[in-house]
């Protein structure tokens, strides 16, 4: 009698746990991507039962971004690996110089013996620079570099003790760093360890060369994840090659090809689960990070489903949303209360900043960008001050304050990448307009002039990027009700040489004579129409 009352219990509890409406995280699965954002070169860690992810960021500073999560979906910005990669000519934008497309490049995250190692390289110094922190979101992180630059490198902690990187393109070195990483060490293991990536392709071995190195020991097995392509086709694949021990022999095999997605590397989770962490090239708002589910057959790692990547994933969605990007982007009002930072992590300037000619005003709270030099256009000019756009649709809107601009100043809200747009104000011979600049051509040109009368003006940019329809509107305001577009519609490109999504930008810069400057009343970002 007794067990029967008990299964009835049983029976009756499953009865009404069925009856009760699923929770929305139970409801509705994380999606790909995971963030419709540029999160490119990702390499990811697991310390227990938080994840860290870091990126490439290029020119811009602070960088080196580093991301935290607790299920793989929802990353939170946390804090970056260095402010300044390094004060020169070309990342402070000086005589002529820029560092668009430079910077550093893809960063290799790992956890050893309780330190944080953030490593990455650089074409603008022509080294390899190292980073360590205990704490990744606090700091403070050591800085230290040697040359040569070893590129698209992955930092590999042995367990005997010994630290190597491997890199290269195509060709893919192992190769031996002294105890402290301060430099390759003279006499250690200097090696190829897959003398061609593309040999997989057989004869069709043309194309981009393995690159994008990440090593990863498992269960006593040495796996190393390259990104190539085929030369008949411009199809990036997944190659994994696969040794008993770090310096080889490895055997190579094409892991995966579908829509592009691809170079990056393993993570597991606590329960046992594994995923691989990849990106695809979506192009003018950047390269979008992927998450995939993995299964292991016969000692390799299994990518996808049928050798497809999933939209839906086994993870409960969260708060991911539709882009993903609530952690990583955010409006600003530019107030502070003490002991805040001056900005928030989620902006960051177009090359190194002025910071003798930028500040936070209080009581209101405005960014102020003071013109400190001349400048020819907007892509040389010092103290931009950015975030990510995001898909599938993002807008930004900013108030400006321009009555303390001088003859020649330009100022406004830009949609930045090489060939970039933006509204603003132009200051000419004493008169002021509303200006809307397109260049998607060989030249920026300006394709519509408005004259103002005010001393406040407000603007807008929406970006679409659904289906690479790449689209950006311009907008502005008097009034901040009444919205009235301005110029014609820019079609956005990624090129190779800024090698980034479009960000949106806060600019101010003389074309004549330093000195004048602007107030930002706020920046605040929406996605269809919503903010975030």
């Amino acid at each position: 009698m007794n067990r029967l009352i008990l299964f009835l219990l049983g029976v009756l509890v499953l009865a009404c746990a069925a009856s009760r409406p699923l929770s929305a995280e139970q409801a509705h699965p994380a999606h790909n991507p995971i963030i419709w954002a540029d999160v490119p070169d990702m390499s990811m860690i697991r310390v227990g039962d938080i994840y860290y992810m870091s990126s490439t960021t290029m020119h811009l500073s602070p960088g080196v971004p580093i991301m935290e999560s607790k299920d793989l979906v929802n990353w939170d910005l946390v804090g970056y690996a260095y402010d300044r990669l390094v004060d020169n000519d070309a990342m402070n934008l000086d005589n002529g110089q820029n560092a668009y497309g430079k910077g550093s490049w893809a960063s290799s995250l790992r956890f050893h013996d309780g330190m944080f190692y953030a490593t990455t390289f650089s074409a603008t110094t022509g080294r390899t620079h190292i980073y360590s922190t205990r704490d990744p979101a606090r700091g403070p992180w050591r800085a230290t570099s040697f040359a040569p630059a070893l590129g698209d490198h992955s930092l590999f902690f042995g367990d005997d003790g010994r630290v190597y990187m491997i890199h290269g393109s195509g060709r893919i070195m192992l190769t031996e760093m002294q105890p402290d990483l301060s430099g390759i060490k003279p006499g250690g293991v200097n090696k190829v360890i897959v003398e061609n990536v593309n040999a997989v392709f057989g004869a069709d071995q043309g194309g981009l060369k393995g690159e994008g190195s990440q090593l990863f020991k498992i269960k006593g097995r040495y796996y190393l994840f390259n990104i190539a392509s085929p030369g008949s086709r411009w199809a990036r694949t997944v190659i994994i090659s696969r040794a008993d021990a770090i310096d080889g022999p490895y055997e190579s095999r094409i892991a995966l090809e579908d829509r592009g997605i691809a170079q990056g590397g393993l993570i597991d989770t606590p329960q046992g689960k594994w995923y691989a962490y990849l990106f695809k090239d979506d192009d003018a708002v950047g390269r979008v990070p992927y998450l995939v589910p993995v299964t292991w057959k016969d000692g390799w790692p299994v990518l996808g489903e049928n050798g497809k990547v999933p939209m839906t994933l086994d993870i409960p969605a969260g708060g991911q949303g539709v882009s993903g990007v609530s952690g990583i982007v955010a409006s600003d009002e530019f107030n502070r209360r003490p002991g805040d930072p001056k900005l928030p992590l989620a902006w960051q300037w177009n090359h190194n900043p002025d910071n003798a000619h930028w500040e936070i005003l209080q009581k209101p709270g405005r960014l102020r960008i003071t013109t400190g030099r001349v400048d020819q256009d907007v892509l040389g000019a010092r103290n931009t001050l950015t975030q990510r756009t995001f898909g599938p649709t993002s807008s930004a809107s900013t108030r400006l304050h321009v009555d303390k601009m001088k003859n020649g100043d330009v100022a406004g809200l830009i949609a930045l990448q090489k060939k970039y747009g933006y509204v603003g104000v132009k200051m000419d011979h004493g008169r002021k307009s509303i200006v809307m600049v397109n260049a998607h051509g060989d030249s920026p040109k300006e394709i519509a002039g408005i004259p103002l009368l005010q001393k406040v003006v407000y603007f807008r940019i929406d970006c679409d990027f659904r289906n690479q329809t790449d689209k950006a509107n311009f907008y502005y305001s008097l009034d901040g009700k009444k919205w009235e577009q301005i110029g014609n519609t820019l079609q956005m490109v990624y090129t190779v040489p800024q090698f980034m999504g479009y960000r949106f930008g806060l600019f101010n810069y003389a074309t004549e004579k330093p000195g004048g400057y602007v107030d930002f009343d706020y920046y605040r970002i929406g996605s269809g129409g919503n903010s975030l």
